[in-house]
Order: structure tokens, then C-alpha cells, then sequence
């Protein structure tokens, strides 16, 4: 039993998980997980094995918040992550949707962290208070994209030994973590 009183699983948990993801994370990758998600176990555990080198992080926002929200309608069903290789960018976000206890990872996986990023180009033509409103709309999308940013960290690291402006520290840079590492932060629960 783990500090949370949940049991902790064994690799053989994940012999057969109810959904596999590899890849990009995108609309594609979403589709597959919605119709995987109406297949699996009514009831017990549902493993959901994961790759990816990232994409998308609202994609992985939305897969996440369909964990959380059927986690919280289906309390007869457990929903376990379980990465494999590399759980990079989008995959971290999809990862800390879960609960800590719920978080595996497979020896010699990497989560890679990193703060989300923007290709914009500012073009300021015209009336002056338009060209003032187009950068203060540009500004806000920058300024709720951080707060979003930092929702996604806090549910990372939530319960575990990394604080938050170690995170913020560490991510402009692409913070790669090995999975032994990650469990010893207290970010997952074990390496299988």
C-alpha cells in the first residue's frame, strides 16, 4: 500500500492496458483515446500506456481532463498512466492530470518538462489605439497561457519534493527526468 492507501501496482498490471497511445499528441491521438476510453473496463483498473515526443498541450489538457472527470463520475474504476521511453512536453501535462499514485513510468523513461512556447509575430498598423488593443490582446493570450502553464506544473509536482520555483527554474530549459529520478522527487509512484 502506498502513503494514499492505494495499492501499488506490479508490472503485470500493465500486461494488457485498455488504452495504448504513441506519438504525436494531437486531435488524431484524442480521437483514438475517446474511442478506446468507451471500451475500457466498466469497472477496476484502466491502464493507459503512453509514448510521445509531445504536441499539443491542450489536446493533452483535454485527454487529462476526461481522466479527471470520469475518475470523478466512476469511482468503481481506478485510471493509471504508465509511460514508456518517453513521456515528453504534452505527455508530462497529460501525466499530471493523474494522480501521483497513479503515475508509472518504465525503467529508463524520460519525462522532458519545458515551459510552453509561442511563434508570434507582432505587426502594429493602423489607428493607434488598435495597434495598442492588438498587442494587449497578444499580451493576455502570453499572460493566460502562463497561468494555464503553471496550473498544469502545480498538479505536476503536487504531493511531491520539487517546488515550484525549482520547476520554474528548470523548465525554460527542457527539464528531462529519468523515471528513477522521478519517483526519488516523488513525481511518480514507480518504476516498473
Amino acid at each position: 500500500m502506498s502513503s494514499t492507501g492505494v495499492a501499488k501496482l506490479q508490472a503485470q498490471d500493465f500486461r494488457n492496458p485498455a488504452i495504448l497511445l504513441s506519438g504525436q499528441v494531437d486531435y488524431q491521438m484524442y480521437a483514438s483515446f475517446r474511442q478506446k476510453l468507451e471500451t475500457a473496463p466498466a469497472e477496476g483498473l484502466v491502464a493507459i500506456e503512453l509514448t510521445t515526443l509531445g504536441g499539443d498541450p491542450e489536446v493533452a489538457r483535454v485527454m487529462g481532463e476526461d481522466v479527471r472527470f470520469h475518475s470523478d463520475l466512476e469511482p468503481q474504476r481506478r485510471f493509471v498512466f504508465l509511460g514508456k521511453a518517453a513521456v515528453y512536453s504534452a505527455g508530462t501535462t497529460f501525466m499530471s492530470f493523474f494522480a501521483r499514485e497513479n503515475r508509472y513510468l518504465t525503467r529508463g523513461t524520460r519525462l522532458m518538462i519545458h515551459e510552453r512556447k509561442m511563434n508570434t509575430r507582432l505587426h502594429v498598423e493602423g489607428p493607434l489605439t488598435q495597434c495598442i488593443a492588438g498587442l494587449e490582446a497578444t499580451l493576455n493570450e502570453i499572460r493566460e497561457s502562463i497561468a494555464i502553464q503553471n496550473e498544469g506544473f502545480e498538479n505536476l509536482i503536487r504531493g511531491s519534493q520539487v517546488t515550484m520555483e525549482e520547476l520554474l527554474r528548470r523548465a525554460p530549459t527542457n527539464w528531462y527526468v529519468e523515471a528513477q529520478q522521478a519517483r526519488d522527487l516523488g513525481l511518480i509512484s514507480e518504476v516498473l
